[in-house]
């Protein structure tokens, strides 16, 4: 069959056999860790066991001959940001070749200066990560910066698409209010997780000595990059609160970021230095034997939160997690296990799940239980497929 050819899927559109896919993401993972690169790296892969895909971003490797998919590097991250973005539309329009048939944007900032050459025969799907300028205005950037971000890019880049992708109906809803996009261009679809690499193939004990950490305490792991909004602060004082009562328990934090100094400065004015450890950035071949190695992992996020990958990441390697009701993570939970969905996003509020599920008095999943629920809802297998139908209807 050609490529391009259309044949019906089982809703009854028609979807191309094979298509060319055209995806303009942001940086590479794993050398840039975050879930935005992850998803689009996941997603990209498995798309390209079907349709011929190209992925456009920003300090990709180039040269690579062992991917499924063709990566086309625009600018350098470390260039600066007027000349990163010029590098973009220049490059881009050199290294076009043919025309796609459907064409998948990830980041406003960096689709904004191609926007107007994309070829307009061509459907644009947005697939939606979060709001960029109120995610920066939560982490203190400044009112004119977040103002252009808004105005300048996210608003003119969003009239320019023709449908969007959610990860949550929390997200979805962001999208329709702040944004005025109507309801029928919004397709929710959650997000994946590769549950070849995270499922539980190790014993607790094992993944622990493989790790270094200690076989006779409960442990709680969360990974996250370490920023305002994603309430490690406040994970912090729950154990502070929960102390007293739950007397022998480790808090393992991995990932990187701007708050890590007050963060270890926090854990000392608490008492809390012998039960935290900063483990700083995680190989990504650690991150499940870290899952397994946990008791329980924890999602303290205080805001935009659009779906949350470590919740999946962990339930696929076993683990039961808790979170805090906030953005899409409580639409993974809700139907699992509920009663590890927080009252708030208040420590007092954490604290209280936390020495339920560390005293027994909560009951959580079995890793058998976590890894089935993941298997049948988040196999980045059948997720892609579902926005594969999107992007080519």
């Amino acid at each position: 069959m050609q490529l391009g050819t259309k044949v019906k899927n089982n809703t009854g559109n028609s979807v191309s056999a094979s298509a060319s896919i055209l995806c303009l993401g942001l940086g590479w993972f794993p050398k840039t860790p975050g879930g935005l690169e992850r998803y689009i790296y996941e997603l990209t892969q498995k798309l390209a066991v079907q349709d011929s895909v190209e992925l456009c971003g920003v300090g990709l490797p180039e040269g690579q001959s062992n991917l499924p998919m063709k990566l086309t590097n625009l600018a350098s991250p470390d260039s600066p940001m007027w000349q990163r973005l010029w590098s973009i539309r220049t490059n881009f329009l050199k290294t076009r070749i043919g025309k796609p048939d459907a064409i998948n944007l990830h980041f406003a900032l960096y689709s904004f200066p191609v926007l107007d050459i994309l070829p307009k025969e061509v459907p644009i799907t947005f697939t939606f990560h979060g709001p960029w300028a109120s995610e920066s205005r939560q982490e203190g950037v400044g009112k004119l910066s977040v103002f252009m971000k808004r105005w300048l890019i996210e608003k003119r880049t969003y009239k320019h698409c023709d449908r969007f992708i959610v990860l949550s109906k929390a997200f979805g809803k962001i999208l329709h209010q702040e944004f005025q996009i109507p309801w029928e261009k919004i397709h929710v679809i959650p997000g994946g997780v590769d549950i070849e690499r995270f499922q539980p193939n190790l014993s607790p004990n094992l993944a622990r000595t493989q790790l270094g950490w200690p076989s006779d305490r409960q442990i709680i792991f969360t990974s996250r990059r370490l920023v305002n909004r994603v309430g490690l602060d406040k994970l912090l004082e729950a154990l502070a609160i929960i102390k007293p009562r739950v007397p022998d328990v480790m808090l393992a934090i991995a990932g990187r970021g701007p708050m890590l100094a007050s963060l270890q400065q926090q854990a000392d004015s608490l008492g809390l230095s012998d039960r935290v450890k900063f483990l700083g950035f995680l190989p990504d071949e650690q991150l499940p034997v870290a899952y397994q190695a946990a008791d329980i992992s924890v999602m303290p996020s205080q805001s935009f939160e659009g779906f949350g990958l470590a919740l999946v990441e962990s339930l696929a390697c076993g683990t039961p997690v808790l979170c805090t009701p906030v953005g899409g993570m409580p639409e993974i939970l809700e139907r699992f296990s509920p009663d590890l969905i927080t009252t708030s996003t208040d420590a007092s509020a954490i604290a209280e799940k936390l020495e339920g599920v560390l005293l027994g008095k909560i009951a959580t999943p079995s890793s058998e239980e976590c890894r089935q629920y993941t298997t049948t809802n988040y196999d980045w297998h059948k997720i892609a497929q579902e926005v594969r139908q999107v992007l080519l209807q």
